[in-house]
């Protein structure tokens, strides 16, 4: 059996590496985003009962208010998170249909790209079609990196002004990634000054591959017309991601419920004082862990495709889809039975 030139697992289904348990626990968790105001609050929690303590019990107030406050509370921090893991799970959903449609034609253009009772495809005719699948290749590594805004080739500067880090963006360019040296012809000449996105671009020159087909008489009609749609859901996928990626939750919410949040936090001791004394201060550390985690898991979930731990695996489904596509065209270069024309069969 010939030994196979690409690793034949799928990157985004591989079983997850066991890390040791302290490094399990720390990884993808929210502790250090709710660090601070924990300790605040921890801290806020005993000086309250300090007080109580040298007041006698003046400061404490009827533990019934912290039901009512609780059930508030409680209903935000679940619009909160319904809304952000919807966003989670909505990208996930348009990033496969990328991926699904970039696999379609993919297919489509390896296995189609000749006529069946007319001669093989000529030298410049394949190189066409190889260049189309690299492009096509190139659509979803465009995808992530308008998502991400990983724009050129050099990391900026970490303590370089936000006003800044939007200029050298604004004024670089995707291709200056390598992998793009790879997958587009030399010379490719992007347009992203001029607002037009990378895979938009791409994409025209996909649907060129298509009419071209259709005028070789690789396409019939219909066919070419449903390599269209395809492509077209597949801009369609990228353009409701871009949506997810730039339209945040509103600002005004999301003050509110960390104001919420604080003055739950601050309300809890009073009401707790006068029962637990001193064990007030773990509890209303554990509490305000537990809703700040709630609020923080949030957050990172309203942007998916960052790259954090907690988001999309987008580097593992580029993966796959780069090794597929790497497998596909090394078996349609050397004439794989896979893709062997009828007359080749008999």
């Amino acid at each position: 059996m010939r030994s196979p030139t690409f690793p034949l697992y799928h990157s985004s289904r591989k079983k997850p590496r066991r890390w040791p348990l302290v490094l399990r626990v720390i990884k993808g968790a929210i502790h250090v985003d709710v660090a601070l105001p924990v300790i605040l609050h921890a801290a806020f929690a005993a000086l309250i009962v300090y007080l109580d303590k040298t007041k006698d019990g003046h400061l404490a107030i009827p533990s019934s208010v912290i039901p009512s406050l609780s059930i508030v509370v409680g209903l935000m921090l679940v619009f909160r998170n319904q809304t952000s893991y919807d966003r989670f799970w909505q990208g996930n959903q348009h990033l496969t249909t990328i991926e699904t449609s970039i696999r379609n034609l993919t297919r489509s253009f390896l296995t189609c790209s000749y006529i069946a009772k007319g001669p093989p495809p000529s030298v410049a005719e394949r190189a066409d079609t190889e260049q189309t699948i690299r492009i096509l290749l190139a659509m979803i590594y465009a995808s992530k990196h308008h998502l991400r805004a990983e724009w050129g080739s050099t990391t900026l500067p970490i303590m370089m002004p936000h006003g800044e880090v939007e200029r050298r963006r604004r004024e670089s360019h995707s291709m200056s990634k390598p992998e793009y040296s790879e997958l587009l012809p030399a010379g490719t000449r992007g347009f992203e000054d001029q607002g037009l996105g990378l895979l938009l671009q791409l994409s025209v020159q996909v649907e060129g591959y298509i009419k071209r087909g259709h005028d070789r008489g690789w396409f019939h009609s219909p066919q070419a017309s449903q390599l269209t749609v395809q492509l077209n859901t597949l801009v369609s996928a990228y353009g409701s991601m871009e949506t997810i990626h730039l339209t945040p939750l509103p600002v005004a919410y999301l003050i509110h419920m960390r104001q919420v949040l604080a003055i739950f936090g601050c309300v809890l001791p009073f009401a707790l004082a006068k029962d637990m004394g001193w064990w007030t201060i773990m509890l209303t550390a554990f509490i305000a862990f537990t809703l700040y985690g709630i609020e923080a898991i949030g957050a990172q979930l309203e942007d998916p495709f960052s790259g954090t731990r907690n988001d999309i695996k987008v580097d593992a489904i580029v993966e796959d889809v780069r090794v597929e596509t790497s497998v596909l065209l090394e078996e349609w270069r050397r004439g794989s039975d896979m893709f062997a024309r009828p007359s080749e069969l008999v």
